[in-house]
C-alpha cells in the first residue's frame, strides 16, 4: 500500500556529503545533464526526466530541470550546467555537513544549529532568511526549505553554487522553492 506521507528513516537513505559550493554527493555544480545522469547511474536505476525550455528568438531547446521523482531529487540547470540540487524531505538521500544531517529534519532544530554555527563566524553575513522565514547559510550554500509530511514540516534543503548567493531568490526558478 502506498503511503503518501511516508518518511524514509536515515538508515534507509543513501548517505551523501556536502562539499559547499562544489558538490552534493556525486553531483558536482557545473555538470552537464548527461554528466549528472552518469554520476547517478550507479546510485539509482531511475532515469533523469528532463524539462526543456527555449528562450525567445532561439530555436534550440536546453535542459532546464532534471528530476528523479522516486529517488527524491530535483536538479536545476542554467545554460545546461548544474546550478541547484533540491533533496526531497520524504525520500531523498541524506546529506551530511560537519556531521549534521540536513534532510528530513525538524526545521527549528537545524535553524538553531545554523544560529549556533553563525555565532563563531560573521553572524550578519553567515545566516540569511528567505520568504516565510526559511534560513540559509552563505558559507554552506544551502537553504533549509521545508516540505509537508502529514501534519509536520521537515527540511527540504536546496543546495546552490557560490554565484547563486548574489541573488538567491531569483537564481533558481520559483518552482525550486516550496510553497508551504
Amino acid at each position: 500500500m502506498f503511503e503518501w506521507w511516508h518518511v524514509l528513516a536515515d538508515d534507509e537513505r543513501q548517505g551523501w556529503t556536502l562539499d559547499p559550493f562544489v558538490s552534493v554527493g556525486p553531483l558536482g555544480f557545473g555538470m552537464a545533464p548527461d554528466e549528472a545522469s552518469e554520476a547517478l547511474s550507479g546510485v539509482t536505476g531511475e532515469a533523469q526526466r528532463h524539462t526543456r525550455s527555449r528562450r525567445t528568438n532561439e530555436t534550440a531547446h536546453v535542459v532546464a530541470e532534471g528530476e528523479y521523482r522516486e529517488f527524491g531529487l530535483k536538479l536545476y540547470y542554467r545554460e545546461e550546467r548544474l546550478a541547484g540540487v533540491v533533496v526531497d524531505a520524504l525520500r531523498g538521500p541524506q546529506v551530511f555537513v560537519e556531521g549534521v544531517a540536513l534532510v528530513g529534519q525538524v526545521p527549528s532544530v537545524l535553524e538553531q544549529w545554523m544560529l549556533d554555527r553563525a555565532e563563531v563566524r560573521e553572524p550578519y553575513t553567515e545566516l540569511s532568511y528567505m520568504d516565510a522565514g526559511i534560513p540559509g547559510s552563505s558559507s554552506l550554500g544551502v537553504v533549509l526549505d521545508v516540505q509537508r509530511a502529514g501534519d509536520h514540516l521537515l527540511t527540504r534543503p536546496v543546495f546552490v553554487p557560490r554565484e547563486a548567493l548574489d541573488d538567491l531568490t531569483h537564481f533558481l526558478p520559483r518552482e525550486a522553492w516550496s510553497r508551504c
